[in-house]
């Protein structure tokens, strides 16, 4: 199995991790549970969840003679229409500098979430390798670029309003990221990056776009990543951050202050993650080509136990081949991008 990052640099095909057993103490945080790792326990037998969840078939609807280039990532705004992240054929060089001249092709395709049907195309000209999208509450779009280690905000039709970080320029301050993988919105319009290729943190803007604080830094602690890839902010200002190498979720508040980690599965590889109006978390979970099989979007509840599975690794409909990234719209469907299976697909409960 593959992932999104070169192959002499990419974390490599996660293997079945294993954390431990996890001790609960009481928390005032909307009664979640702060957590601290124990003794080693078995790992809870992992099942596709086929009662829970089926695949729309059919969609998303594509012309004829068309498909999916590289899927990065998914969004949905607040219309339901879900908005598809793709490379229109860049490729993350192996070895070597980043290509930062523009894609020449669109890079976003907007579908209709009900139907399936293709509404619009856009991002020609604007990235050199995009790798997350996300929707604020205004229906404003968020991108971030490995290649140019920049975010851009866009309006929903695709117009540049804002650019985060330094063009074609890597760093670690106020002004610069290296390699920015995913960002997310919060309630109050704090923009909050996951600068974690290089640089192993996050950093928070506010609306207007201004510097306000970055934590983090290499390591295992609390607090520390090895790889901040997805985050997600709750209705409550809760950052969620998918510590992708260190194969966990951490949360914090919106000022960084570390609250929790979830306890979930032992999570394998997860690669991002959202959170749903019910409170529900869902990651994605790339998992491993060796058994067992970990690959599928985890329904989490939201004290980070795990309810459901949805899907698996294959090349079927409901199957993912290298699943990268994970969206939910306000009817509590979810939509996942499977990067080398070159294809997003939606999920619905069973009634």
């Amino acid at each position: 199995m593959t992932q999104s990052t070169p192959r002499g640099r990419r974390a490599g095909a996660a293997q079945a991790g294993r954390f431990g057993a996890l001790v609960v103490a009481a928390s005032a945080l909307a009664g979640l549970a702060l957590v601290a790792p124990a003794a080693a326990a078995p790992a809870p037998h992992w099942t596709p969840s086929a009662g829970g969840w089926r695949p729309v078939h059919g969609w998303p609807q594509l012309p004829d003679n068309e498909m999916l280039d590289q899927v990065s990532a998914v969004a949905v705004d607040r219309e339901g229409d879900v908005l598809v992240l793709t490379r229109a054929g860049r490729e993350w060089p192996e070895t070597g500098p980043f290509d930062t001249t523009p894609i020449a092709k669109p890079t976003v395709l907007v579908f209709d979430g009900r139907t399936g049907r293709l509404k619009s195309r856009w991002g020609a000209g604007l990235f050199a390798l995009p790798h997350s999208i996300t929707v604020d509450a205004h229906d404003q779009v968020w991108v971030s670029d490995v290649a140019l280690h920049q975010v851009f905000k866009l309006s929903h039709d695709g117009k540049l309003l804002l650019a985060l970080g330094e063009r074609a320029k890597p760093g670690e301050d106020e002004r610069h990221f290296n390699e920015p993988a995913g960002v997310a919105v919060g309630p109050d319009g704090s923009v909050f990056v996951a600068d974690g290729y290089v640089n192993s943190r996050v950093v928070k803007f506010d609306r207007s776009g201004a510097f306000v604080r970055a934590w983090g830094g290499k390591g295992r602690g609390p607090g520390q990543f090895d790889l901040a890839h997805g985050v997600a902010v709750d209705a409550q200002g809760r950052v969620f951050v998918v510590d992708r190498r260190n194969k966990r979720i951490q949360a914090f508040d919106g000022d960084g202050r570390f609250l929790f980690q979830l306890p979930g599965p032992p999570f394998a590889s997860p690669q991002a993650i959202a959170t749903a109006p019910s409170g529900r978390l869902y990651v994605a979970e790339s998992g491993s080509v060796e058994p067992p099989d970990r690959t599928g979007v985890l329904e989490l509840d939201a004290a980070g136990a795990l309810k459901a599975r949805i899907g698996r690794y294959g090349n079927y409909d409901g199957q993912f081949v290298d699943l990268h990234w994970v969206a939910v719209d306000r009817k509590g469907a979810v939509y996942a991008a499977d990067f080398e299976g070159k294809r997003v697909q939606k999920f619905v409960r069973r009634p």
